[in-house]
């Protein structure tokens, strides 16, 4: 029985001084969430309810397609994460024991799993397997902010495959992509499944799950039958007019001029006629990448294309083998040079590699040399298959990863084949925080006043709002509602507490529950339940006799 007057639920009218995210003043004010420091939060009765919620639809929908829940320790042995080379990732949390072993906590379980993996598995009979658990993740969150979106504690679901082949793992990749769908069509969310990189988990292939929301901290790109990440999002640049074409590149004195604006008014043409240049170094060798002057380079992007970790150069590790910053260029240089794809042929403005100089008409591949590359940002008004794409944040809430041999390779993860050859075992790797997905929930339903959670995730099925006092006949027949409402399977908060309707009010739509029934004594003399439907905050009514029923047909019509 979950009556409000003993129910810890401690609402606030006003928000943190620090929450800049909606979610983060909502789940504060609705008593659902409280901080015990930077990126600790700890979940109130209410909040947790929600959170075991999204955790059984998820677990509902794995367990279909025949994955086995298990749990596995937060504390694990640094030495799994030096085998498997991901040891010295910043925000992996590590301590010694007592006897000064070296341990670490985890952040994601890929270690963990492969090692048990590889002591379990001897033949391909015993492959596939689907594992997966609910966990604690420690993360040494440089920055933590937005409430429960970016924490350095959180649960994940992390769940794992393992096939014989990269046949076997797109197959169960596939089955685990359609248990995501189901999994976020039944959570009520607005979302959608975006190409993404690898990242730190490395492998042959990812896509991540989310929820548009300005509170989102990544960019996805939009078109339609497209959706990507920004980190790796590619499209056809808008055109841009350039300028006639010359026999060969012309020498032009511009001095002071070091941005792309002045340059462009200078020569009369715009910023996407210029080539900027973008001298790095990759390991240690320098690289000189080259893209149109509207466009941005992609970190991302650039990283994958040169198959390492970059660093933008010093002056003085490319002033004497190119020329001076602000005037360099591709034309006479010895570095080699990435050319983006977004450059199309013609001629363009560029540095001339000397002081207070560009060059007029350069033609890529005429007048340098140069591997095309994809490694600028997409912007809005690109497009995709004629489409134009636009640019939105959003919450990721949940992803999905072809590891391939990633793991079972340093860890000795491998079985036995038909003809009796040890062979590598495949992998793939699914997370969902089900923190986001909380947060993801609030951001995009909620209103001026409160959270409106969607019907499968909400804390309490159907809030009853009594205001008759102890032994008035509102009361009476609000605590018989509360059983009836019971009876029906409906998960029930009962307002029994002394306080005005103004203040119960205000409490539930800030709580955000489906359903509001209210009775008082005007509802009672119509024959009524007054019922609120919190989505749109539409006003309703039921009939008193067979009220209960009547409501639970209510709740199954709502979102």
């Amino acid at each position: 029985m979950t009556r409000l007057s003993a129910y810890l639920l401690p609402t606030e009218k006003q928000a943190p001084g620090d929450a800049e995210a909606l979610s983060h003043k909502l789940l504060v004010r609705a008593g659902m969430i409280r901080q015990l420091g930077a990126g600790l939060w700890t979940w109130l009765p209410a909040g947790w309810r929600v959170h075991r919620r999204i955790e059984q639809i998820i677990r509902e929908e794995l367990d279909a397609i025949g994955s086995q829940e298990l749990l596995m320790p937060v504390l694990q042995p640094a030495e799994l994460w030096r085998r498997s080379g991901r040891y010295a990732i910043p925000e992996l949390m590590k301590l010694q024991d007592r006897k000064g072993a070296d341990m670490v906590l985890a952040m994601t379980h890929e270690e963990n799993i492969t090692f048990h993996v590889a002591g379990l598995v001897r033949s391909y009979r015993d492959l596939p397997l689907f594992l997966y658990h609910f966990q604690t993740k420690e993360r040494d969150e440089p920055r933590p902010r937005a409430g429960v979106l970016r924490t350095r504690e959180f649960i994940m679901k992390d769940a794992y495959t393992f096939d014989r082949d990269r046949e076997g793992l797109d197959a169960s990749y596939e089955k685990h992509a359609r248990a995501y769908d189901r999994i976020f069509d039944r959570l009520g969310l607005e979302w959608y499944s975006v190409e993404a990189d690898v990242g730190m988990m490395g492998g042959v292939g990812a896509h991540e799950y989310m929820c548009p929301s300005p509170a989102g901290e990544n960019d996805v790109a939009l078109a339609p039958g497209y959706a990507a990440n920004v980190e790796v999002a590619s499209a056809e640049p808008q055109p841009v007019e350039l300028p006639p074409a010359l026999s060969a590149p012309e020498l032009v004195e511009t001095p002071g001029m070091i941005t792309v604006a002045a340059v462009a008014s200078e020569f009369g043409v715009g910023a996407g006629a210029l080539m900027k240049a973008y001298p790095v170094v990759a390991g240690d060798e320098l690289r000189l990448v080259m893209l149109r002057g509207d466009h941005r380079v992609n970190d991302i992007k650039l990283q994958n294309a040169l198959g390492s970790e970059f660093r933008p150069a010093r002056p003085e590790e490319f002033e004497d083998r190119v020329g001076p910053a602000g005037y360099i260029g591709p034309v006479g240089t010895d570095v080699p040079i990435l050319l983006d794809r977004g450059v199309a042929p013609g001629g363009y403005v560029t540095g001339a590699n000397r002081p207070d100089a560009h060059l007029r008409g350069v033609e890529p591949g005429r007048d340098f040399a140069f591997e095309h590359v994809d490694i600028r940002r997409v912007e809005p008004g690109d497009t995709v298959d004629g489409h134009a794409i636009r640019i939105e944040p959003a919450i990721e809430a949940g992803n999905i990863f072809k590891l391939g041999t990633r793991f079972s390779e340093p860890l000795g993860a491998t079985y036995l084949d038909e003809s009796g050859a040890e062979q590598l075992i495949w992998m793939g790797s699914y997370g969902l925080g089900p923190a986001r997905i909380a947060a993801a929930a609030v951001e995009q339903f909620a209103d001026d006043h409160g959270i409106s959670w969607p019907r499968s995730i909400a804390p309490f099925d159907v809030e009853l709002v009594g205001l008759g006092r102890d032994g008035s006949d509102e009361g009476d027949v609000a605590e018989r509602l509360y059983g009836a409402l019971r009876e029906t399977g409906l998960d029930v908060l009962y307002d029994d507490r002394d306080a005005g309707p103004g203040a119960k009010f205000a409490d539930a739509e800030l709580l955000g529950v489906p359903l509001r029934l209210t009775v008082g004594r005007r509802t009672l003399e119509a024959g009524e339940v007054e019922a609120q439907l919190r989505r749109g905050r539409v006003q309703r009514s039921v009939p008193l006799e067979d009220a209960a029923a009547a409501a639970a047909d209510l709740w199954r019509s709502l979102p």
